[in-house]
Parts: structure tokens; sequence; C-alpha cells
């Protein structure tokens, strides 16, 4: 007799679950065939290899008692408040702009953040299905969220072409009124190109007028080059009328080079904080209580960060030296990613890695194909400079070597 057969996965979860490709990595694992090995050169990941500050070790160990208690979901109160004074000094902020008690949301990394928001949010707008924008290229995690959250994501390029952030506020009116989410990256993954203030001001604008959730996700915005990138939270303090329809993301993996930390925040309108705390309380990681010891010191302190942002720059000093006008590059405004056109990405990352033992990313797996112009990132590479000084000299010698240009 047969067996029966038994619904594993409902059709219209694996229809949405169709519709996503391969997370970046694991194609990128396909494409290559082999894991890396201990002499490997990984670029294809924005893993900060800085070294943590001694401090978090400290804390960590001085409060270990405190692993044996559950924390709570909207994390303690010392990490908002740190949260808090650090955003106010950094953006310049009015006083009583950021409630900490009701205006941010510790969260477990960013990741995990910027996928729920989107559950948070998205329900049907007028009777259609919502709309979730998102920049092209773009992190995965926003289609991901959109699709799984049963919205219709949308691709906005730039609006002065590949090396420009997306305008929201020149779409249609009937797509920004159908709108439920819309993500913003600034500094931008992978390009690096920044929002300037009156671009931040107009998204704001933008998503007051058409009833939809701004996310600007600023996880890069502590690592710059000339000179700090405004962020979201200063446009709200230059239009007025507080947080409404704002998040901010942000968190330490960047900034304080603790990407195993899992510690990030979200800043924003108190209703929508409001809501996904409850969403999150049923399926969010809360912070651990030593965690989040740690990570109020991190955000009370600077030199950590200036320090780090220091190796930074040199790095990307030796890439314009090294590189010069090859493969189209432009130094990035903000971030760690080189962003280069080296005319298949996928051919060249198989090169790099057979010929030099250097893992980097094709651009295709961060973009999705437009209906005019194609996958706008299938002729570059991301090149993540995460590594030493002298690490990164070697791959960036390397890349000149086997990709010529």
């Amino acid at each position: 007799m047969a067996a029966a057969t038994h619904m594993i996965i409902p059709p219209n979860l694996d229809a949405r679950l169709d519709t996503l490709p391969d997370y970046p990595f694991a194609r990128l694992a396909k494409l290559l065939g082999a894991p890396p090995n201990a002499d490997s050169i990984v670029m294809s990941i924005g893993e900060p290899q800085h070294t943590p500050p001694a401090v978090v070790a400290d804390i960590l160990s001085a409060n270990a008692p405190l692993w044996g208690k559950y924390p709570p979901a909207n994390g303690s109160a010392e990490l908002r408040q740190a949260v808090a004074d650090w955003a106010k000094r950094r953006y310049d902020l009015p006083d009583g702009l950021i409630d900490p008690e009701k205006a941010i949301l510790p969260v477990a990394g960013t990741r995990e953040a910027l996928y729920l928001i989107a559950q948070t949010v998205c329900g049907d707008r007028g009777g259609q299905r919502p709309l979730v924008l998102l920049p092209n290229p773009f992190y995965q995690v926003y289609a991901g969220a959109a699709v799984m959250a049963g919205a219709e994501p949308v691709f906005v390029p730039g609006s002065a072409g590949p090396a420009s952030q997306p305008d929201f506020s020149a779409l249609p009116a009937e797509a920004l009124d159908r709108t439920a989410l819309a993500y913003l990256c600034t500094p931008a993954n992978p390009q690096g190109m920044v929002a300037d203030a009156e671009l931040l001001e107009r998204q704001v604008r933008t998503a007051r007028k058409h009833g939809f959730v701004l996310a600007s996700d600023e996880c890069y915005s502590e690592i710059w080059d000339k000179a700090p990138p405004p962020g979201v939270l200063g446009a709200c303090a230059s239009l007025g009328d507080g947080l409404a329809n704002v998040l901010m993301f942000n968190s330490l993996s960047k900034r304080s080079s603790v990407p195993g930390l899992r510690s990030g925040v979200v800043i924003g309108d108190e209703a929508v904080i409001r809501a996904f705390s409850r969403l999150r309380s049923y399926g969010g990681a809360a912070t651990p209580l030593p965690i989040a010891a740690a990570a109020a010191a991190l955000w009370g302190d600077e030199t950590h960060v200036v320090e780090s942002r220091d190796l930074y720059r040199a790095k990307l000093d030796m890439a314009e030296k090294l590189l010069g006008d090859r493969f189209g590059f432009t130094r990035p405004a903000g971030g760690f990613f080189l962003w280069l056109n080296v005319g298949d990405g996928e051919q060249a990352a198989i090169k790099l890695w057979r010929e030099a033992n250097i893992r980097v990313l094709p651009g295709a797996y961060l973009a999705a194909e437009d209906s005019e112009d194609g996958n706008p990132g299938q002729p570059y590479i991301r090149v993540a400079l995460v590594h030493d000084l002298a690490t990164t000299e070697t791959a960036l010698k390397a890349i000149v070597s086997v990709l010529g240009g």
C-alpha cells in the first residue's frame, strides 16, 4: 500500500519561497564549488575583522551572573538611554525628540529587525496588495521580508544612475498610495553612496504624505571617509512632527567591530515601535543582559569608533593607490565595500578564487533584474575591506594582477 501523502509546506508558502533566489552566500558557494581554506582571503562578506574593544570581554565577564536571567523584550533601561544619548550627540537632536522608553527598541542584530518590520506593517492598502519599495542593488533581507509578508517588492533604481540613491518621491502617486514600507540604505550596501539631508527630508515627507513607514538602514553610518553622513533622525528634527512614519536601524556590528555580539537597535515612530515590540515579544530574540551592558558601554564611547574608522580610511587610501582608475574605482563615501566594474561579476569571482584564493561576491547576487536594463549588478563584484592592512594590500594587488584592468 502506498504511503499517505502529507503536506509539509503549504502551497502559498512554497510559492513565496520559490520567488526568492538562494541567499547570496549560498549562491557563491555553489558558484565556487569549494569552501574557504585556511589560506583564503574572504572578502565576500562584510564581517569586520578589526579587534573588538577590550571592554566588551571585561563587561561580559563582570555581568556573568546575569546569564541566568531572562532579559526583557525591550532591552535594559541603561541600553535604551545610552542609545538615546548617542543619537542626540550624533545628529544634534533637540531634547525630547527621542523618548528612550517609547521610541527605542534593542534587537538581536538588525537583520532580524529589518525582516520582521515587514511582518508588522504590511497589511492590504485599500483592498490592494501592499507594495514594499527597496533600492536596486539592495540588501537581500529587504526582498525576503517583502515577499514573505505577502507584499510586492518594487525595485527602485538610483535617481541619477547606479551611483546614486533612489528617490521614492518620484514614483507615481498610485504606487506610493499602495506602499506600506520603503527600505532605504545609507551609506548604501554595496555602493557606499550617502543620501544627503535634502533627499532624506524628501523621503520622510513622502512617507508621511502617503502613509507608509520609511525604514532607514544606517548600519554603516559610523564608517565614513570625509564627513559623517546625515541620518533620517536629523531629517525628522529639521522637518518637525517628531518621528512620525520613520524608523532608523543601526547596530554595533560595523560601528564597534562586534558582529558576534548581535546587538542592534531601532529608533523611531512610537506607535510603530509599540506594535513592533508586541510582535517581537512573540517571535523575536531579546538582548541578554550581559550583552545589553556591553552594548550600553559601546554606544557611550567614541574613541574605539574613531580608531576603527581610521583603519578603514587607510585601506581606502591603499585601494585608491593600487587600483587607480581601474574597474571604475570610486572611493565610497561610507561603508567598507568596493564596488568594482569587472565586466562579468561571476566570471571574475571564479577567476579570483581559482587563481588567487580570494573570495568576492558577484554584484548580480545583490540586485534584481530590471525589465529594461537587465541586472544592474551583473558587471560588478563587491569587495569587503574588512581585513588588516597587510592582508588587504596582498588581496588588492592580486585582484589587479588576476583581473588586469
